[in-house]
């Protein structure tokens, strides 16, 4: 009996320690080749950061840990080129925001190879992201977006500062987004900063209501028959 995946959103680990995992790759594949800018809201606990890490692996060409699944002979399973960005790593608390984005990127750039000389993070950011795509245009995955707001909801000062630099710092999709990106997600909580903090990313598909897409986190009723028998 497979060990149920109680509080797993780390894809490698759910697969390879024998964890049960719901296939929901025939949707993530029709997810992946339905748009370019993806945006997803859903609460907290509902797996969004399982995707994340599903769509980092596939977008990695790591096939072996997809064997046996719907995607496993659907895809050439080809590597290219990613950044993932998860806000749940920033401590904005301790310091601002600015501050946090400026030493996340630093951060990410050396886990790639890489040292960046701009300082803005608005600017490392871009740079990371051109570094990155000089062979390949890379996959960019942003988990909890809002993370930095949604926290933060009672001060509504410190939700006006984060706004402000959120939207700076997202400026920079749409000014890569034809040379540099081949593909990108966005997932949160809310829709809250959507319609501010996204304004300058005019091609960004929202698909929280979108109908084909409504069982892609989550248990239906057959998919818990079928994958919890005994339980």
């Amino acid at each position: 009996m497979q060990k149920l995946p109680i509080g797993i959103q780390h894809f490698p680990s759910l697969r390879e320690e024998g964890y049960l995992y719901v296939d929901k790759t025939e949707l993530i594949h029709q997810l992946i080749n339905t748009g370019k800018f993806i945006f997803l809201s859903r609460p907290r606990r509902f797996g969004k950061s399982l995707l994340i890490s599903t769509l980092q692996q596939l977008f990695l060409g790591n096939k072996s840990l997809f064997t046996g699944l719907w995607i496993e002979d659907k895809i050439d399973w080809k590597s290219r080129p990613g950044l993932t960005i998860n806000f749940n790593d920033l401590d904005y608390r301790e310091q601002s925001l600015a501050t946090a984005l400026t030493n996340h990127m630093d951060h990410l750039a050396a886990e790639h190879g890489l040292q960046l000389q701009a300082e803005h993070y608005r600017d490392k950011f871009h740079d990371l992201i051109v570094h990155l795509s000089s062979e390949q245009k890379l996959v960019l995955l942003i988990d909890e977006y809002d993370r930095a707001i949604t926290d933060l909801l009672g001060d509504e000062q410190k939700v006006a500062e984060h706004v402000t630099t959120l939207k700076n710092f997202y400026s920079v999709l749409k000014s890569t987004a034809a040379e540099h990106i081949h593909w990108c997600m966005l997932t949160g909580i809310s829709k809250y900063g959507k319609m501010s903090i996204f304004s300058d990313l005019n091609n960004l598909l929202d698909i929280t209501t979108d109908a084909r897409f409504a069982t892609l986190l989550g248990y239906t009723q057959q998919e818990l028959e079928a994958y919890f028998p005994d339980r």
